[in-house]
């Protein structure tokens, strides 16, 4: 509880709360500090950020759909929080729940430079989603041509096949493979 309205305390965001209770279990503090936390990151609020990462709040927190932060922060194009998160150790490999990732979504988002930012970290070019789709299967699949490259210098395979048969290269075309009709 006193990690909880020191947080709240830290961040300024005392007068918004002066008239609410924080829960007195612990699962409600802490779903209220992880409620904070990823709005955090939607809205790119570095300050607010910085004070979780002070705290020593772990960065690698899931929501009920397995985003983490720097997923959040990626997707919703806040680079400078992404650039925060990371510096602070958060997991640039971290999969959500259909097994996307940070850089994923900033692929698909068009967030270019962000997507190039995760580029630098040791995850893997080739790692895959729940459906079988890598990186540079997003970035044929929604014309972002100048990643691709970037992704087959990292050593991506731009040849791998999802389940579907469709590659990076495939997609860049316009080439896309499609589950036959039921």
């Amino acid at each position: 509880m006193r990690k909880f309205l020191l947080l709240i305390f830290a961040t300024g965001s005392w007068a918004v709360l002066a008239d609410q209770v924080p829960p007195a279990d612990p699962a409600g503090v802490r779903e209220q500090l992880q409620d904070y936390y990823f709005d955090a990151a939607r809205r790119g609020d570095v300050p607010m950020l910085n004070t979780f990462i002070e705290a020593g709040y772990s960065l690698d927190t899931r929501d009920e759909k397995g985003y983490t932060a720097l997923i959040l922060a990626a997707y919703h194009g806040h680079g400078p929080a992404v650039d925060r998160l990371l510096a602070a150790g958060a997991d640039a490999c971290a999969q959500d729940k259909r097994g996307n990732t940070a850089l994923m979504g900033a692929i698909f988002k068009g967030e270019v430079q962000i997507a190039r930012r995760l580029l630098s970290t040791d995850c893997s070019p080739d790692q895959r989603n729940g459906a079988g789709q890598t990186a540079a299967m997003y970035a044929g699949l929604f014309k972002r041509d100048e990643l691709l490259d970037a992704l087959k210098a990292k050593g991506a395979d731009l040849e791998a096949r999802d389940p579907l048969g469709n590659a990076a290269a495939d997609l860049a075309k316009g080439e896309i493979r499609m589950p036959a009709p039921r």
